[in-house]
């Protein structure tokens, strides 16, 4: 099976996408948002909240697990 990019509903700060790439790039999350934010602050911040807001958009949300 396929791994496939959810934005996460459990363990998100704003909007689950770093939280979703933790799970698919097997990386800690606390990584991802570092490397976020020095790739925020290298680009001058507006390309990154751009990219952010759009994977928010396109990327769709983990559906609730239900038992």
């Amino acid at each position: 099976m396929a791994k496939k990019l959810y934005r996460k509903q459990k363990g998100k700060m704003i909007g689950g996408v770093c939280a979703g790439l933790e799970d698919y790039l097997n990386v800690d999350v606390t990584v991802i948002r570092l490397l976020f934010v020095v790739l925020a602050l290298i680009t001058a911040l507006i390309p990154m909240v751009i990219f952010y807001i759009i994977a928010w958009i396109i990327v769709p949300a983990e559906e609730e697990s239900k038992a």
